[in-house]
Order: structure tokens, then C-alpha cells, then sequence
């Protein structure tokens, strides 16, 4: 199978095409910088360059059976300014809709597109347990996910199958949060952040690319999955679990009125979380290499 990855030398879409790689598939990844990409994903990734802003060529999608869209701004790189909230929103509306007008004058399109989003989506929930058919808050990020969901359901108008991965926290040794929180715990600075009393909606890397996969090539799913292990835990649980395989103590609390201090609105997506379920990724029979966080900790560190 020939697979237009987009975010192909971000945290999951390196181990995404690294995975397809391995299993005879061959992926094409889009990019604005492809000398710095071939080095990253090596010889066995075709990559094409793509200047943002510009139009798709439809022939790129030649041959192609299926697209994974991963692209989009990193949300946690900066404070969120009025400026750089546009660009989190439009990077990720800009390259949905180039992906799909480039369908429109495609003569073969692909079957099926893959569309990340984010456990986001439905704002913060307290304690309530959250699954796929429950609908959108209307913070910052609920926003961001439900106008990025929106422009990839255009597809389906085309005759795809598309599917949206609603993403928790991914865990990797090799990016992402758990390198920081593991600093600061080797450092023995480590505790949860504000009330401790949050939700995390977590889940392996592993098993991100396995559900990535599922939906790749199960042609009965489509629609929203909910990309978290069965087991969320609170945050002073997370903490307390790091702490453990660690061998660090974890009851440094980093208060909630320095978090916001030092990160603005950005602040709230630390403080706040969602219960998230993953009720039709057990549905569809995907069954968790790591369903509990103590298991998937020790296995990356």
C-alpha cells in the first residue's frame, strides 16, 4: 500500500513511517524541508516537497491508497498569543483542505483518509467519562479540533472512508511530554501540576500506531476513534506511578497560579483534562499492548 503521510518527521509520523516501512508498505511523506526529512526517515521514505500555502498537485496522489494526515503547528511550543493561536488553527484547516481539494482533481483517489485530532475536542469535562458520541466543548482547543475535524469530513462528499484519530497524550522515550516530566523527576523537582486532581487520557506509542493502523486497514471503521489506553488516571496518579519506576520521590506540586503565571491560557490544558474512554477502539477489537500506564512506563523507561 502506497501512504501520503503528512507530519512525517513528527513524533508519531517518524514511527509511522518507520512501521509501514517494515511491513513492505511504502510511504510518501510531504514536506516543507526534504533534505532535512530524507536524513530524518532515511532511504526507504519517498519524500515530496511541499511549500505550505500552495496548492496540492493532484499528481502527487497518484498510486496512492490511502492518506494520513498529521500536520499541524505544535500547540505546546510557545505561549499562545493571539498570533500564534491563528497559526495553530490555520496550519491545521490549511493543510486539511489542500489534502482535499488535491482529491477533488485526482483521477484515482485515494480509499481512505486518516485524520488526526485530539481528546481536546471535548473540552474540560471534570470527572465525567467521555466517549466519541459525546459532543464538542467550546474552549480554545475544542475549537481547533472540531474546525480540523470539519475540513477532513469533506472527503467523505468524495466517496473516502475517513476516520479521525482524536489523540490523548502519546508517551515515547523519544519526544513528547514524558522526556520533560522525566527530567524533572531525575532532578528530583518531580509532582503533578496544579490540584493533581485532573484527568490524563493517555496512550503508548505503540498503540497510537497500532490504532493508526486499524484504521488504515479496517474498512469498516470510519469516523471519530478515541486514541487513549483504557485506563486514564488522574494526574497525581501519573505522578505518582513516574515517581515509582523512577525511584524519585513525587510530591513537589507545581501550583496552579505558577503554571498560568509562567504559561498564560496555555496554562489550561495542563490544569484541565478529559476522562476520555476508548469505547469504539475496543469496539472495533483493537486490543492494548498497554492498557495500564505502570506497564507502559516501564516498558519506555
Amino acid at each position: 500500500m502506497r501512504v501520503l503521510v503528512t507530519g512525517g518527521t513528527g513524533l508519531i509520523g517518524s514511527a509511522l513511517c518507520t512501521s509501514l516501512f517494515r511491513d513492505g508498505h511504502q510511504p510518501v511523506v510531504l514536506s516543507r524541508r526534504p533534505e532535512a526529512a530524507r536524513a530524518r526517515l532515511g532511504d526507504g521514505v519517498e519524500v515530496v516537497r511541499w511549500p505550505g500555502g500552495e496548492q496540492l498537485p493532484a499528481a502527487v496522489l497518484q498510486e496512492v491508497q490511502a492518506v494520513v494526515n498529521l500536520a499541524g503547528e505544535n500547540i505546546g511550543a510557545g505561549r499562545w498569543t493571539a498570533a500564534r493561536k491563528e497559526l495553530i488553527m490555520e496550519s491545521r484547516k490549511e493543510v486539511t483542505r489542500n489534502l482535499v481539494l488535491a482529491m477533488v482533481g485526482a483521477g484515482e483517489r485515494p480509499k481512505v483518509l486518516v485524520n488526526a485530532s485530539a481528546v481536546g475536542y471535548y473540552g474540560p469535562r471534570g470527572d465525567e467519562e467521555v466517549t466519541e458520541e459525546d459532543a464538542p466543548g467550546d474552549d480554545f482547543l475544542a475549537r481547533v479540533c472540531r474546525a480540523w475535524e470539519e475540513e477532513a469530513r469533506r472527503a467523505e462528499d468524495l466517496g473516502l472512508r475517513v476516520v479521525i484519530l482524536r489523540f490523548g497524550l502519546v508517551l515515547a522515550r523519544e519526544g513528547g511530554s514524558l522526556p520533560r516530566l522525566v527530567r524533572s523527576f531525575r532532578f528530583f523537582l518531580g509532582g503533578p501540576l496544579g490540584s493533581g486532581r485532573q484527568w490524563v487520557s493517555w496512550v503508548h506509542l505503540e498503540d497510537a500506531l497500532g490504532l493508526i493502523r486499524l484504521a488504515l486497514e479496517e474498512e469498516g471503521l470510519a469516523g471519530p476513534i478515541n486514541v487513549t489506553a483504557p485506563q486514564p488516571v488522574r494526574m497525581e496518579e501519573l505522578a505518582r506511578i513516574l515517581g515509582r519506576v523512577l525511584g524519585r520521590p513525587s510530591r513537589l506540586r507545581l501550583p496552579a497560579g505558577v503554571l498560568r503565571l509562567a504559561l498564560g491560557e496555555m496554562a489550561e490544558m495542563l490544569l484541565t483534562g478529559q476522562r476520555v474512554l476508548a469505547e469504539r477502539t475496543l469496539r472495533a477489537g483493537y486490543s492494548f499492548r498497554y492498557p495500564g500506564l505502570e506497564a507502559a512506563l516501564w516498558d519506555l523507561l
